[in-house]
């Protein structure tokens, strides 16, 4: 089992980014390597369609509004891993006005290595919390 982390700051309250990222079917809303989002099974899974049309299909696991996190798992993906589980958490630093942004998952890579698989998703999370990121400061 692989796993990898990143994080980032963002000026604007926990709140505020909670609002844009807590929704399950949100992602087309800050991350613009997915173009489509469609939710099933009562929100429990959603279809997301990238910009080559690609498609991902997640299931959310947990969601804790109060504590501004969600976790899900991939159960269809072009990526070359199984056992996939990511959660994305949204946490307060001390002044209440900055963000910190956690992206973490764990993997089993299929035909990888665990350091080729670390490393895309790695960056995969990179790209999304900055893109994320700029949203706040566009």
């Amino acid at each position: 089992m692989a796993h990898t982390t990143t994080t980032i700051k963002i000026s604007a309250s926990p709140d505020q980014v909670w609002k844009l990222i807590g929704g399950f079917n949100s992602l087309p809303d800050w991350l613009p390597s997915i173009s489509i989002s469609e939710l099933s099974e009562g929100g429990r899974v959603r279809h997301l369609t990238d910009l080559d049309g690609e498609v991902i299909v997640e299931r959310l696991e947990v969601f804790n509004d109060k504590e501004r996190y969600y976790t899900y798992s991939i159960m269809k993906a072009p990526f070359p891993v199984t056992d996939y589980q990511a959660t994305i958490h949204v946490r307060e630093i001390a002044d209440s006005k900055t963000s910190l942004v956690e992206w973490s998952g764990s993997f089993t890579p299929v035909d990888i290595s665990d350091e080729e698989a670390i490393n895309q998703f790695h960056g995969l999370y990179e790209d999304g919390l900055k893109a994320l990121g700029q949203a706040f400061t566009n």
